[in-house]
């Protein structure tokens, strides 16, 4: 037994807190939160489902977000740690459930960097109509961002908290404004885009459960705030950042909903600037006031990326620390004090995906679509996946950790235990109608999206078993023989 425990003692635990100064406040992981969790865009991709949209919203809330935001206020003051799920699962499964749960967490995230920096691109071409109509246009913008991101994540995280903090207040003006457009819409005397009448309008469909799906996308990164958990200042910051968060993320979700689907029609709703045609309808039909909207979303998804950027090198940071993945990930610059070199890795990563999806050579017009959708999706099951593991997380370090369990507790145990039930579930079902359908009808059979799918979802966690088979060669190796002791 105390061999077993040993196991799920972490270097990182030791070293990371000597290495990392605590700079994070409440209002800062808060924003972290919301940079990471609140893709407002998800209000137009969500529209096609009608009023059950609100369904699925809320289903999303009380089944995933906030069982989800219970189970990480209760895991992040049990183990304050960088690296969030890769501690609270190595605490409670040991250190291959650990690494796997940790990869699963951070690989999604390098696949979002490219998709922020994609929104850009779509934005941008709302506000030039004709702009960038070529892959490889799209490519060097996406390039851009990524490298933008590289180079702020770099910076010391006061800097660059200060400035994620000022581009979240401005885009939560954007998201205000997108809501308020469905009001003005009504109050000027037009009838709403999206007929609200009717029972069976509100009752979600058993043939598009993938609007589930999209709503826990749309919702995974609870617990990433605390993949910086030895950098907050004061512990308190945990449940005010997870009860400020969710709330502003609820409602943010609906307010733009109805804005989306009051204003403008189903059959000329785009999924990812449907916002700011509704800001263009609802303001009496103002292009100039939706460009000046979509100017401060572009900046956003640009500052989003760089969030995403510093955020999940903590991951690749306790990676190399622990010797899972090259030491060099666990190093800190002398000057910045972040993982400059987990940054650069995460950067080169996503700069490999957008050329191989947007370069030169992709001259079909679907290739780049059906590549970025895939691994979108890919996200989603993924991402579920680790959040499996957190769920579970909750009862395991209840059984080898109670009386810590009990100095920290948030809530009731059965409330507890009945949340982790609970998120598992959702984020099974979350992964699995993924798998439905596919996200564009037009572009992928559903036989194709499926195995495509499948792939790489298999990939990926193959990727994780294989690194964690090699750090374990490369680990026993390392260990210096006993020097026998002469005969005597």
């Amino acid at each position: 037994m105390a061999a077993r425990e040993d196991e799920r003692v972490m270097a990182s635990e030791r070293i990371a807190p000597g290495m990392l100064p605590r700079v994070l406040n409440s209002t800062d992981m808060t924003i972290i939160f919301l940079a990471i969790v609140l893709f407002i865009v998800q209000a137009s991709v969500i529209q096609p489902a009608g009023p059950s949209a609100f369904v699925y919203w809320i289903g999303g809330f009380l089944l995933f977000l906030i069982p989800g935001a219970l189970i990480t206020a209760q895991l992040g003051l049990m183990f304050p740690q960088e690296g969030s799920l890769y501690v609270w699962t190595q605490k409670a499964l040991g250190p291959f459930w650990g690494f796997f749960a940790g990869f699963c967490a951070w690989w999604p995230g390098v696949l979002v960097m490219v998709a922020t920096s994609d929104l850009v691109v779509t934005i941008w071409q709302f506000i030039d109509k004709g702009a960038l109509s070529k892959p490889w246009h799209q490519m060097i913008v996406i390039l851009a961002v990524l490298w933008f991101s590289a180079i702020l994540a770099s910076m010391r995280l006061r800097i660059t908290q200060n400035y994620a903090n000022l581009v979240v207040i401005f885009y939560g003006a954007a998201i205000f404004v997108i809501g308020l457009a469905g009001v003005l819409w009504l109050v000027g005397g037009n009838d709403s885009a999206t007929s609200f009448s009717g029972f069976s309008n509100w009752v979600p469909d058993s043939a598009n459960w993938t609007f589930f799906g999209l709503v826990i996308l749309a919702l995974l990164g609870i617990e990433v705030p605390l993949n910086m958990g030895v950098e907050i200042v004061d512990l308190r910051s945990i449940k005010r950042y997870l009860f400020w968060g969710s709330l502003v993320v609820m409602v943010a979700y609906l307010w733009a909903t109805f804005g989306n689907m009051v204003t403008v029609a189903l059959g000329k709703n785009n999924s990812t600037t449907g916002v700011l045609s509704a800001v263009q309808n609802g303001f009496w039909g103002s292009h100039t006031f939706a460009v000046i909207v979509g100017l401060v979303l572009l900046w956003f998804f640009v500052s989003n990326t760089v969030v995403y950027n510093y955020s999940f090198s903590r991951l690749l940071f306790v990676s190399g620390l622990e010797r899972r993945m090259p030491t060099a990930l666990g190093k800190v610059n002398e000057r910045t004090k972040v993982p400059v070199n987990a940054i650069l890795l995460q950067t080169v990563l996503a700069s490999i995906f957008a050329i191989v999806t947007f370069g030169p050579w992709a001259q079909s017009s679907n290739f780049p679509s059906q590549v970025y959708l895939i691994f979108q999706a890919a996200v989603t099951v993924i991402w579920c996946l680790s959040m499996v593991l957190l769920f579970a997380d909750i009862f395991l370090v209840k059984r080898a950790f109670p009386q810590k369990f009990e100095q920290v507790r948030v809530s009731h145990p059965y409330l507890l235990f009945g949340s982790g039930i609970i998120g598992i579930a959702s984020s099974v079902v979350g992964a699995l109608v993924t798998f439905k359908d596919p996200w564009n009808p037009d572009i992928f059979s559903v036989s194709t999206w499926r195995v495509w799918l499948a792939i790489v979802a298999g990939v990926s966690v193959l990727a994780a078993i294989l690194i964690y088979a090699v750090s374990e060669y490369t680990r026993r190796r390392e260990v210096p023989s006993p020097t026998p002791t002469p005969a005597g």
